[in-house]
């Protein structure tokens, strides 16, 4: 990671995980270029699961090269430390414009890149657990009707795991003066 003041710890970088809606996925396909795809993906551990059809391009992947990246995004807004009166008095002066680029044009962001080995899972038990985790985190509410829909779709799709052998995570937040929060910071 080039900007090591920004790196976070392997917690960070699962929270970011567990919160995010959806990781991106990225593969080499069958064609031996790069392939990627947004996947809804819960986590248990160093374990991330996802669904699929049974067959497609990523399916094929996976067969050809099991060795996998994923990007998971959190939060991303673009911060407001000045005022409209304290910018206009910014650009007055051209040796500010620094400021405007790494203080003004710029957006707050926590993100988390995981390295892992995608394997199907085979074992029907560890598919339903898989499939709940799914659930729990993107239908909570609907929980109380899943095993109806689990024994009706089971054997419809495929159910992956990623075995996670490294995660980095990164942060750019500005606290309440303005300041870059650095590594280790809040």
């Amino acid at each position: 990671m080039r900007r090591k003041d920004r790196e976070m710890r392997a917690d960070f970088g699962f929270a970011v995980i567990d919160k995010a809606q959806y990781g991106v996925i990225s593969m080499i396909n069958q064609k031996q270029e790069p392939y990627g795809i947004p996947l809804s993906m819960a986590r248990e551990e160093n374990t991330l699961y996802f669904h699929s059809a049974k067959d497609g391009e990523k399916v094929k992947a996976f067969k050809n090269n099991p060795h996998v990246t994923v990007t998971f995004v959190g939060d991303v807004r673009v911060p407001e430390i000045y005022t409209e009166e304290e910018l206009d008095e910014l650009v007055v002066d051209e040796a500010q414009a620094s400021i405007l680029i790494g203080s003004v044009f710029t957006t707050e962001y926590a993100s988390a890149f995981i390295r892992g080995v995608v394997t199907e899972v085979l074992n029907e038990g560890e598919k339903v657990k898989a499939m709940r985790l799914i659930c729990e985190k993107y239908a909570p509410s609907k929980i109380k009707y899943f095993d109806l829909a689990i024994n009706a779709g089971l054997d419809k799709a495929k159910v992956y795991r990623i075995e996670i052998e490294e995660v980095t995570a990164k942060r750019k937040k500005y606290d309440d003066y303005g300041e870059e929060m650095k590594w280790g910071r809040g």
